[in-house]
């Protein structure tokens, strides 16, 4: 017969938790009504990068952490009990670029199903704004999600509504106050930002206590917004013409060419053009200076390589997809329309794509190995990039870049949960955290395509096992195949933009 739930509570305590569980479950009473799931005898992969711990058990009360130890368990009458021998256990993953959450029938459900327990929204707005405030308050059954700002770009511009177009310091500083004041949790930044406006921008986001994260504003230099404090750069534009004897060069000529109202895509793809022309000119110092003066400055980067690997290949290649089923139809057909502005179309430009995707890769090799924090994300809902799913791509191609499996690991748990300040309570499995944990069929250290085999998903301390996620599933598969899609009008935009938002 098991021990009482009371009894249990105190052994939890006497095992050296209390401290903790006094602060994760603020009162007994907390604790005598908060579900107990017990996972037993499995191998952890905690999210530190240390490696694997053989015969570990957990205890979740709530939707806390509150005992990770060897050892065996004592049986509690209510307990939910998980048998975790021969499974390994890992944090919740955090997908750290994505895009759709007020897609609620769709979005947020495939991030569950596929272990992403917390998301960071990088283009904030009315609809999911609400989102997120469904989610927080348990209406709607989603990840964590950390939320920008709406876009905030030029008066020129490639985007549709609702971005945030801004043309003086004083218009760029009262957008981030009034984003601020909406709920924003950081300022997104563009491409085609004046170099003063992205100094208001940095001066404004200080002063009122928030970060700005986003694109390459192409007027400036990666260096200069690293020196004004941009906290991430996105999508890893640029990065070989900062690593290129041809740098200065390039920028002068970015710097000088005017953005064209009436055909703003033209700015753009010379920058493309010029990228993928650099690649041939690498320079090893060019490549230290800058990669050290990024990591002393504290800015990261997100390479989205998902999108970027959609983007650098013909545009048929993803058009059978079987996840495609659990994507509207509305935005399979904005898909299609959207990879013909990116996707290599004569073996010429195929063979320079592939070039350019190759070196992006190497690349991500040398900032990691430089030190620089690297964060993984997918820019989901750009074509043929999925949620959840997609996010097991993008670390199979951290480990092709040269990360090892751990190592790709912890950027999507523990250094997501430090970029984001959040490290005292998410991105690892340890007492005091928050119960969003992943346990896999397979070892996903031995082979990181091994993250895709999920037996059972823990958000919030609300166990999803296999017949869920299942049900879960199917409701997508049956909501993305309605009549009438549930898009957002600025969702509907974004999938027609086409590329890395």
């Amino acid at each position: 017969m098991g021990s009482s739930r009371r009894e249990f509570l105190r052994w939890l305590a006497a095992g050296g938790t209390g401290v903790a569980l006094a602060g994760l479950l603020p009162g007994m009473a907390a604790a005598e009504t908060g579900a107990i799931v017990v996972i037993t005898r499995v191998t952890l992969i905690d999210g530190t990068g240390s490696a694997p711990r053989r015969d570990v058990s957990v205890v979740l009360v709530g939707d806390r952490i509150a005992w990770v130890g060897s050892g065996p368990v004592p049986e509690t009458a209510g307990a939910r009990v998980i048998d975790g021998r021969g499974k390994y256990l890992i944090p919740g993953l955090w997908d750290m670029h994505t895009h759709g959450s007020d897609l609620e029938d769709i979005v947020p459900p495939l991030h569950l199903v596929h272990g992403v327990t917390g998301v960071r929204e990088m283009w904030g707005y009315a609809e999911n704004r609400a989102t997120k405030g469904k989610i927080d308050r348990g209406e709607l059954l989603g990840p964590r999600v950390v939320l920008a700002s709406g876009i905030v770009d030029g008066p020129v511009t490639l985007l549709g509504p609702p971005v945030l177009q801004v043309s003086t310091e004083d218009e760029a500083r009262a957008v981030v106050r009034a984003e601020k004041a909406a709920g924003a949790e950081f300022v997104k930044t563009y491409s085609y930002l004046a170099p003063d406006v992205v100094r208001a921008v940095a001066d404004e986001t200080r002063a009122q206590g928030l970060r700005f994260s986003g694109h390459w504003p192409y007027r400036l230099s990666h260096l200069d917004v690293s020196d004004l404090g941009q906290h991430s750069l996105e999508h890893f534009f640029g990065v070989s013409i900062h690593c290129s004897s041809r740098r200065d060069e390039i920028l002068a000529r970015l710097r000088t060419t005017p953005y064209d109202p009436a055909a703003p895509r033209d700015f753009f793809n010379l920058a493309r053009r010029l990228e993928f022309g650099s690649v041939g000119t690498y320079d090893r110092g060019a490549a230290r200076a800058y990669f050290e003066r990024l990591r002393c400055n504290g800015t990261w980067h997100s390479p989205t390589l998902t999108i970027n690997r959609v983007v650098t290949q013909p545009a048929e290649t993803h058009q059978g997809d079987p996840r495609l089923k659990y994507v509207p139809a509305e935005v399979r057909e904005s898909w299609v329309m959207g990879i013909e502005r990116f996707a290599p179309k004569t073996p010429a430009d195929i063979a320079l794509q592939e070039r350019y995707y190759q070196e992006t890769l190497r690349l991500v090799g040398v900032a990691h190995d430089a030190g620089v924090g690297l964060i993984g994300g997918t820019d989901c809902l750009n074509p043929y990039t999925f949620p959840g799913s997609g996010l097991h791509e993008e670390l199979a191609f951290l480990v092709e870049a040269g990360l090892s499996p751990v190592r790709a690991l912890k950027t999507v748990t523990a250094d997501a949960a430090r970029f984001l300040g959040r490290e005292a309570t998410s991105g690892t499995v340890a007492v005091g955290k928050e119960a969003d944990l992943v346990l896999l069929d397979a070892n996903p250290a031995a082979d990181i395509r091994n993250v895709a085999k999920i037996d059972t998903v823990i958000t919030r301390g609300r166990v999803l096992g296999k017949a869920e996620r299942r049900r879960m599933l199917d409701a997508v598969e049956a909501a993305a195949n309605r009549t009438v899609p549930p898009a957002s009008a600025r969702t509907r935009s974004l999938a027609r933009t086409g590329c890395c938002c």
